[in-house]
């Protein structure tokens, strides 16, 4: 295991990142430490200024380079019962332990250990590093990042999004929406219920029409090979409503999960709820009180990723990564889908496994870290894919 690695890593785990607080103490560190080598970053904000996204540029600012992305969020240990703190990062039995070791500090601090290397190499285009926030609530940070790459005409011919796949090329994921249905009925005492109008009640047909919606995608969309569930799936996974066991329900609210295969449109599966909502129950709420209403509002919205196997920037990293496993899709949702959107061909590909992250006792192995260094050293002294 390198030092650099080990030694950053540590430095980045103490950092409280938790979606919830700021990440500047972080990003301030990184600007120091890039600094120190002479690079220059550009910092884009949230609409508080009470977080940040990072883009730096080693070499010169020609077009083309690859970007080495990952994301500094991390989420919350409230609850979770861990062997050591979460906030320092512990070795022990060869692996790491601590928040965000492998989702995914654990390949910003390779990323970061290479920077000397990388500054001292004489080197034919641009490495670029692209860290950002709140990416575990939505992906809500890289947007910000991209439309500035965008703005400053800043226009890589390729991205590395670390998340941890074991070092395996990931070339799909689904896409990830949260919706949130907020329903005004009317209360009344519970004996006078027809002159009520009652949320949870009409939140229960919706849902029902949402789970009719989720067996229409089990049986007749055209399935996906790649995926372990290889259709669409659409869920209600969170309720609450009502004040009193004899008031007829005023308020219900409850929150959709969309998942999509890449190429399903959400907005298709929103608008029959919506179009259900509209002729089946808005009508029927009311006849009983015209103040009623059902508000759907998207809270949450992640694209799905895809990439052809083909693909110069998927062969490229393939031979880096000889011997290589065949490229993968994944279930969980990134950053990729939007750097695609903005017209950086993408792919994931990053140290640890998903089922060691989020958890209790969240760990990394150091094989996986020097892996992963070997990996992106190689990567990095070519980094305009060959065409094929």
């Amino acid at each position: 295991m390198s030092v650099e690695h080990l030694e950053i890593l540590r430095k980045l785990v103490r950092f409280d990142t938790v979606s919830r607080n700021s990440n500047l103490a972080l990003i301030e560190w990184i600007c120091d430490y890039l600094d120190g080598h002479g690079i220059t970053v550009q910092l884009t904000y949230n609409p508080e200024r009470s977080k940040a996204n990072l883009f730096a540029t080693i070499g010169d600012t020609s077009p083309g380079g690859l970007v080495l992305s990952g994301h500094t969020d991390v989420v919350p240990v409230d609850d979770q019962q861990w062997s050591s703190d979460p906030f320092a990062a512990t070795l022990r039995d060869e692996c790491i332990y601590g928040r965000g070791t492998c989702d995914m500090k654990g390949y910003i601090a390779v990323a970061l250990s290479l920077v000397p290397e990388l500054v001292a190499t004489r080197r034919r285009c641009p490495i670029h590093l692209a860290f950002s926030f709140d990416e575990e609530i939505g992906c809500l940070g890289v947007r910000p990042l991209l439309a500035d790459l965008a703005a400053r005409e800043i226009r890589p011919r390729g991205c590395v999004v670390g998340e941890p796949t074991g070092m395996r090329v990931v070339t799909a994921h689904k896409g990830a929406a949260m919706v949130a249905c907020e329903i005004t009925g009317l209360e009344v005492h519970s004996s006078l219920a027809p002159r009520g109008v009652n949320a949870i009640h009409c939140a229960a047909l919706i849902i029902a029409q949402v789970d009719a919606i989720a067996h229409r995608l089990a049986a007749e969309e055209p399935p996906h090979p790649g995926f372990d569930i290889p259709h669409s799936t659409i869920q209600v996974n969170q309720i609450r409503g009502g004040t009193a066991g004899n008031t007829v329900a005023g308020g219900c609210r409850f929150t959709i999960d969309i998942r999509t295969l890449p190429g399903t449109r959400r907005e298709s599966l929103l608008e029959q709820i919506r179009s259900y909502i509209e002729s089946a129950i808005l009508p029927r709420m009311r006849a009983v009180s015209p103040l009623c209403r059902i508000e759907l509002n998207e809270i949450a919205q992640i694209p799905g990723f895809c990439i052809e196997r083909e693909h110069e920037l998927v062969q490229h990293v393939q031979r880096v990564l000889e011997p290589a496993q065949d490229p993968c899709c994944v279930a969980f949702a990134t950053e990729a889908g939007l750097f695609q959107q903005a017209g950086i061909p993408t792919l994931i590909c990053g140290p640890g496994h998903i089922d060691q992250a989020h958890r209790p006792d969240e760990f990394i192995s150091l094989a996986q870290l020097e892996r992963c260094g070997a990996v992106l050293r190689k990567l990095t002294r070519d980094v305009e894919p060959q065409r094929t």
